[in-house]
C-alpha cells in the first residue's frame, strides 16, 4: 500500500521544530529514525498532513556523563547505545539491551527517544528505563520538564507527553547497581515474548532496593513491587529468587495476546526471574 499523501519539513534547531509544529498544528508528525512510523505510513495506520524531521537537531544529539548523570540525545541511536564507551561505562543495561533490539538495519536508525515516544509494551528500552529510574527531559516551547521514567509510560503506546512536546533525552543515575536483562522470544530480533530488566545492589550478599522490570507482559513496562519486597534484604540464593517467583502472582496480570494466554505469559515470566537473578551470582554481570 502506499504512503498517503502529506507535506515534509525538516528542522534544523529547536526553535525551527517549535514554529513548523505551530504552523502545521495537529496534523504534523515528527520523524526521526522512522522505523515504526514509516510502517504505519504504508498500513494506512498513520495519516499525517506534514512530516517534521528533526535528525537535523543538534540539540537532541550527544552521550555525556558528569559523574553522576549519564545524558543521552533523543537521536541516539540504538547502535550507538551497543558501542558508546560511555554508555557500557555507566549504563551496561542498555549496551546489554541494544543488540536484543530487532537488526542490526533498525538499530543503526531506529532512535532512542523513537522508541520510547512509542511506548511499545513488549520493547526492551522502556523496561530498561524504568529499571535504572531514569528521567526522561520533555521539551516543548515552553521549555523543559522532568518526568519520572515510571510515571511516563500511562497505557498501551500512550505516555505523558504532551501534544507538541517531545523527548529531548534521558538521564540515567551512574549508582554501580548490577543490571541485567533477559528476553524470551520466538525468532531472534521478534518483539519478546516476555522480558525483564532489572537492577540491585549486594551489600555482604543481601539484595537491596531491587527493580525488576517486567516487559511483554502488560500495557506498560511493569514494576514488580511486590516480587521486589520479597527480595529486599534477602540472601541471593534460591529460597530469596522462589519468594519472589511467588510474590508475582500480586504483579502481573498479563493479557492474551498472540504469544499465548495469561498463564503462559506468568510461567516466562517466573523463568526469566530465575535466570536473571542466578545471573547476579555470575561476576561477569556488570554494574549499572
Amino acid at each position: 500500500m502506499k504512503w498517503p499523501a502529506m507535506g515534509y519539513a525538516r528542522a534544523r534547531s529547536l526553535a525551527e521544530l517549535w514554529s513548523a509544529l505551530e504552523t502545521h498544528g495537529d496534523a504534523a508528525q515528527i520523524i526521526a529514525g522512522g522505523q515504526t512510523l514509516l510502517a504505519t505510513l504504508a498500513f494506512r495506520l498513520s495519516e499525517p498532513g506534514s512530516l517534521i524531521d528533526i535528525t537535523g537537531i543538534a540539540e537532541l544529539r550527544g552521550i555525556s556523563s558528569n559523574g553522576q548523570v549519564l545524558r543521552l540525545g533523543a537521536l541516539t541511536l540504538h547502535a550507538d547505545l551497543c558501542s558508546d564507551p560511555l554508555v557500557k561505562a555507566h549504563a551496561p543495561l542498555l549496551a546489554a539491551a541494544a543488540p536484543l533490539i530487532a537488526h542490526p538495519a533498525i538499530r543503526n536508525r531506529g532512535t532512542l527517544g523513537g522508541s520510547l515516544a512509542y511506548a511499545d509494551p513488549a520493547a526492551e528500552l522502556p523496561a530498561c528505563m524504568v529499571a535504572l529510574d531514569a528521567t526522561i527531559i520533555a521539551a516543548s516551547a515552553q521549555g523543559e520538564r522532568r518526568i519520572p521514567a515510571a510515571a511516563f509510560f500511562t497505557d498501551l503506546l500512550q505516555t505523558a507527553l504532551a501534544p507538541r512536546e517531545i523527548i529531548a533525552a534521558v538521564e540515567i543515575p551512574v549508582t554501580g547497581r548490577l543490571a541485567a536483562i533477559e528476553e524470551i522470544t520466538r525468532r531472534s530480533g521478534d518483539y519478546a515474548m516476555a522480558g525483564l530488566a532489572a537492577t540491585l545492589a549486594l551489600d555482604a550478599g543481601r539484595i537491596l532496593a531491587p527493580r525488576l522490570v517486567y516487559f511483554g507482559v502488560g500495557k506498560i513496562p511493569v514494576f514488580a513491587a511486590a516480587a521486589a519486597k520479597a527480595l529486599e534484604g534477602r540472601s541471593l540464593d534460591r529460597a530469596g529468587i522462589s519468594a519472589a517467583q511467588q510474590a508475582l502472582a500480586d504483579d502481573l496480570d498479563p493479557p492474551h495476546d498472540l504469544h499465548g494466554p495469561p498463564e503462559m505469559k506468568r510461567h516466562l515470566a517466573r523463568v526469566l526471574t530465575e535466570r536473571v537473578l542466578l545471573g547476579f551470582l555470575n561476576p561477569k554481570v556488570q554494574a549499572a
